[in-house]
């Protein structure tokens, strides 16, 4: 499909369609936003953040997929400090340990110098609160923007009624009886999703090979997070179970990171633990029963840790595309021809702050 040129139409506003409201999303869809340009995101899930998630329990939350971010870019710096403070809290590096198999503490390892920082209460809170313009913008000066949560798209095709642009299929992801419908009108389809289902989109539609080419290099590994709670820890004269650390990298056949949850700022103090299997471990048990996987990883937790106690909560998750092994080396792709961008964490690695610099950079080669 032959459209005009970006370049041609610089001056205009144009309609930009952004699937995905993670950290690249969210940042891609602001940026276009405040250039001026017209942005519809779209979300499968319910809300923001992707794997800057958290999970809500009677117990508190689990931040179940990022557990926490560095700053290093100086635009995500200038963004972080324009955010309000209670949002981003610092967590003491210090607290992070290096563990052997046995959960012995490496000598040989210091703990990292680099300053940690969470999201609080939870980590999808900051995307959440970078997304109130999209998702609320008759609370900003009714700015041209819309969001559409629980909507997934199945299909980027050429719009039937304006030629040039594109259309999407969408489907209502909640299972309701939201049915199908088609959405259209935009210059420009972005996509910020895992690479694979960005991959198998555009597959389905029929476009842009070399962008599914262009993808053929990338790795990422999957990652089984196993939440476990101990309300009994805040029995009278029990400050918490186990160790003293509050997080850890384990070399641990099974587990490649622990955090107490309650140590992190801003956090509920109920005694709860995030456990993450290693990506090897990960990928070779990725379609095991989740029972089975839980009594696995609550294994391997009780041998790193030594709380044998049984938590009355304890529940698995499965990351399908959780941490880069092999990035695409650039921080996005786009084929302005089309009209159809790339972007996401796994196009520079698996920090936060890829995510948003890819997100960025995308936007700005577009607005």
């Amino acid at each position: 499909m032959k459209r005009s040129s970006p370049t041609a139409r610089a001056s205009e506003s144009l309609h930009f369609a952004v699937v995905g409201a993670g950290m690249a999303g969210v940042a891609c869809a602001r940026t276009l936003l405040q250039a001026g340009h017209r942005v519809t995101l779209l979300e499968k899930s319910r809300g923001f953040g992707g794997r800057m998630a958290t999970r809500r329990t009677e117990f508190g939350g689990f931040d179940h997929g990022v557990q926490y971010f560095t700053v290093r870019d100086e635009r995500f710096e200038r963004v972080l400090r324009a955010t309000a403070t209670s949002a981003v809290r610092a967590w003491s590096a210090s607290t992070v340990r290096v563990l052997d198999a046995f959960g012995h503490v490496l000598a040989s390892a210091p703990p990292p110098t680099e300053p940690h920082f969470v999201a609080a209460p939870g980590m999808n809170a900051l995307v959440t609160l970078w997304a109130q313009p999209l998702l609320h913008p008759e609370q900003h000066g009714g700015l041209p923007a819309q969001t559409l949560l629980n909507t997934r798209v199945s299909r980027i095709e050429a719009d039937a009624l304006h030629p040039g642009q594109w259309q999407l299929r969408c489907e209502d992801s909640t299972g309701g009886d939201g049915g199908q419908r088609v959405l259209g009108g935009f210059d420009r389809v972005l996509l910020a999703i895992p690479h694979p289902q960005a991959h198998d989109l555009l597959l389905a539609s029929g476009v842009a090979p070399a962008l599914r080419q262009a993808l053929t290099p990338v790795h990422v590994a999957p990652c089984w997070t196993l939440m476990v709670a101990f309300p009994q820890a805040m029995q009278p004269g029990l400050a918490h179970l186990g160790p003293q650390w509050s997080a850890a990298r384990s070399t641990h056949h099974r587990i490649s990171w622990l955090a107490r949850e309650s140590s992190k700022p801003g956090r509920d103090p109920i005694e709860r633990w995030t456990v993450q299997a290693s990506p090897a471990w990960s990928t070779k048990h990725l379609e095991d029963d989740p029972e089975r996987v839980k009594a696995k990883l609550l294994k391997g937790f009780a041998e790193i840790t030594g709380i044998r106690a049984t938590p009355p909560h304890a529940v698995v998750h499965r990351w399908r595309y959780a941490q880069t092994q092999t990035p695409l080396g650039r921080s996005h792709l786009l084929d302005a021809a089309l009209g159809i961008g790339l972007c996401g964490d796994w196009c520079l690695g698996h920090r936060v702050e890829d995510a948003f610099v890819s997100g960025l950079e995308l936007a700005l080669a577009l607005a």
